[in-house]
């Protein structure tokens, strides 16, 4: 049994395969990001799935792409979890952005960007991916990531900022209260995908002339602190991955044409092309 898991910080789309490259299983769990969570979480997180846990003696391999996967401390960190739980497979863990690459099927250069809890950029040459920003996180980095919207929003919002009428609508959504808001960034688990929930209303709500001020100005943070660190990025075409990307596409496209960049194509889950490229290695 092979296992091929996508994952970000909110969630992790997971696709076992059998000895013969089928697919015997989808199934998600929450996100297991070792740069946020500690390590009884991420294995709470693997264990309490029935289906992963049922067939823990029987896989022989997992390939694993993660967001927070980028250095080798966090790797190990990882791994270390899933030698505890699948004590039979061979674990390979690389950070999302080669997922990324892998999901666009292609052999030709491009920036390659990720946009969803977080986001990340990296450039592709065709063979290998190359990074100029380490990314540092949601508290200070992830321009035009859910959480990064989410952020943006509450602070509008508290700013007296917002329409009116969206922030009524706002009100009606969430709890916003300020005793809430501040156990949930401050106290409990996983701010950053409580951020990107909150980030979500602004998404739901792009029509509205306030959110495409804030979803344009959280584009162009993010091509000009990430795309444009690459010479490249002027001459091949730019690839985005993830649901934000996905939900914002006629916004990137007009951002992008600003800067004069040409947008490659958008892919929503990248687990899907994964996991054929394993079944045809499997």
């Amino acid at each position: 049994m092979i296992l091929v898991a996508d994952s970000g910080s909110t969630k992790t789309n997971w696709i076992a395969l059998d000895e013969k490259g089928n697919t015997f299983f989808k199934i998600d769990t929450k996100g297991l990001n070792p740069a946020v969570f500690p390590k009884k979480t991420l294995y709470n997180r693997i264990v309490k799935k029935s289906e992963l846990y049922n067939i823990k003696k029987e896989v022989k391999k997992i390939f694993f792409y993660g967001a927070g996967c980028g250095t080798e401390t966090a790797k190990g960190y990882l791994k270390d979890v899933f030698e505890d739980i699948f004590s039979n497979a061979e674990i390979a863990i690389h950070e999302d952005t080669i997922a990324a690459v892998k999901s666009l099927q292609t052999d030709k250069p491009g920036i390659v960007c990720i946009l969803g809890t977080g986001s990340n950029c990296s450039y592709f040459d065709g063979k290998d991916t190359h990074q100029k920003i380490i990314s540092l996180g949601y508290i200070i980095m992830d321009d035009a990531s859910g959480n990064y919207f989410g952020k943006q929003i509450i602070r509008d919002y508290y700013f007296n900022k917002m329409p009116k009428d969206l922030a009524v609508k706002f009100e009606s959504n969430y709890d916003l209260s300020p005793d809430t808001i501040k156990e949930r960034l401050y106290k409990l688990d996983s701010p950053n995908t409580y951020l990107a929930d909150i980030g979500r209303f602004l998404i739901e709500n792009k029509n509205n002339d306030y959110a495409q001020k804030v979803i344009k100005t959280g584009l162009r943070s993010f091509i000009e602190n990430q795309i444009l660190q690459f010479d490249e990025s002027k001459k091949v075409p730019i690839y985005f991955v993830g649901s934000i990307a996905h939900f914002l596409h006629d916004e990137i496209v007009e951002v992008l044409s600003e800067y004069k960049l040409k947008l490659g194509k958008i892919v929503r889950h990248p687990i899907n092309t994964l996991a054929i490229s394993h079944s045809q290695n499997s």
